[in-house]
């Protein structure tokens, strides 16, 4: 499942639970970089947010940060993030001509699809608990370090990671060079259990009782729970350009090992017109590393701040990805400010993606139809208004509109498959209401 973390650099697209990637904890940004700061030694932050796609998932989050400064020297802070998830996800099939049918990953039961519909698990709901903190301790004018520990844990996934990093400032504290690391071990144990990669979808009706469907239904299944393991390595810089420019530079570096494969995404095998004749589960390679480039700008203006960033990202799996940001914040007086968000994501195909399977064709050793792995282009346009409450209080309200569309890879659309929409694009509503105290 897609993190609904405040800290995650996606906004909340895909939040179908992918279990591919950590949101970055190694540059640790602020619970809300616009917010009006405060110069007490304890600041406690809260938030809701709402997130809507349409016809498919709906998320809701309830966020909450606290930071102690002990004077210059040290920072303590933590963070409780509960988020529930509820709706339809896609498992990856191919719409038809005629409805279809799919046995659920627990294997208990059956649900129905109509025809010329995207194919989706109505049945969808999780909640995740998740737990950070961070030591953050200046041990001289020119070094400082940060420590985390991370705790996730919903139904069929529990994520623990452990997070440092060193700062060196120079140039009278105008010039920062960081460097970071984090390591991350998730345990999977899916409902069902795991299905054997490539292995066939069966049903209930193709046996004649339910002792021997169950028998060769658990065939298909490996019971015990698995892992996967990630390593983050990260180097910075930064720089005051003048005292309203500011721009950072930065390279992470993961590598990723162990199960990756999501176990409830199936592929369509079809014949010569587009026939679906069988379904399989997908299989991902279990190795994976991943590089990425990052730019960032702020400059102050006389009445507000604008800020850009671009994120280069590549892997090992062939996929690629541009990423355009910018906020552009307008101060309206000294207690209220508005804020407009624009982003732009681009992404090309994981190289063992494809939208089906052909029936002639010798089974791969990995494919997805999984369309967070495909080539897409995403959208994100916010608006966002903040102001200060009586008794120091601080309260924002963020409203943003999230459309994906992903694309074709140049696979042709044989036979029924032409009638359809193989690739429907996913529209979402965010909602965010904080407070800082």
């Amino acid at each position: 499942m897609a993190s609904l973390s405040l800290l995650n650099a996606a906004p909340l697209p895909v939040v179908a639970q992918d279990k591919l990637d950590h949101a970055s904890q190694l540059f640790v940004t602020q619970f809300d970089e616009t917010s009006f700061k405060t110069d007490s030694d304890l600041a406690i932050d809260a938030a809701f947010l709402y997130y809507q796609e349409q016809d498919k998932v709906t998320a809701a989050e309830g966020i909450f940060y606290i930071e102690k400064n002990e004077g210059d020297k040290r920072v303590y802070s933590g963070k409780l993030v509960l988020d529930t998830l509820t709706g339809a996800s896609a498992n990856g099939a191919v719409p038809q001509d005629f409805a279809q049918t799919f046995t659920r990953p627990s294997g208990n039961g059956e649900y129905t699809i109509a025809a010329a519909t995207e194919p989706l698990d109505d049945t969808f709901k999780d909640t995740r608990l998740q737990l950070s903190a961070n030591w953050t301790e200046n041990w001289s004018p020119i070094w400082t370090s940060n420590h985390g520990l991370y705790l996730s844990r919903e139904f069929d996934y529990t994520s623990m990671g452990i997070n440092t990093s060193l700062q060196r400032s120079f140039n009278k504290s105008n010039t920062q060079v960081s460097l970071a690391a984090a390591y991350y071990y998730d345990l999977v144990d899916p409902v069902g259990g795991r299905p054997v990669a490539m292995s066939n979808m069966l049903f209930r009706d193709d046996f004649s009782s339910e002792t021997e469907f169950k028998t060769a239904f658990d065939k298909t299944r490996k019971i015990a729970s698995t892992n996967k393991q990630t390593t983050d390595l990260s180097v910075g810089i930064s720089q005051i350009l003048t005292r309203y420019t500011f721009i950072q530079l930065s390279y992470n570096l993961s590598s990723l090992s162990g199960y990756m494969t999501d176990p409830y995404k199936i592929l369509s095998v079809v014949d010569e017109v587009g026939t679906a004749t069988e379904y399989r589960y997908e299989s991902r390679p279990d190795e994976r590393l991943k590089q990425s480039l990052y730019l960032y700008g702020k400059q102050a203006l006389s009445t507000g701040v604008v800020d850009l960033s671009y994120r280069y990202s590549q892997d090992d799996w062939g996929v690629t990805s541009h990423t355009f940001e910018t906020h552009y914040r307008y101060n309206f007086t000294a207690d209220l400010y508005g804020q407009i968000h624009l982003r732009h994501y681009q992404q090309g195909a994981a190289d063992f993606y494809t939208r089906y399977l052909n029936h002639n064709d010798a089974l791969p050793d990995f494919a997805t139809a999984d369309y967070r792995l495909g080539q897409m282009n995403a959208y994100t346009l916010g608006l966002k208004l903040g102001h200060n409450l009586p008794d120091g209080i601080k309260a924002y309200y963020r409203l943003e509109y999230y459309q994906q569309r992903p694309e074709s890879t140049g696979q042709d659309s044989i036979g029924q498959l032409a009638n359809q929409d193989l690739y429907p694009n996913l529209k979402a509503i965010i909602f965010q209401l904080g407070f800082s105290f």
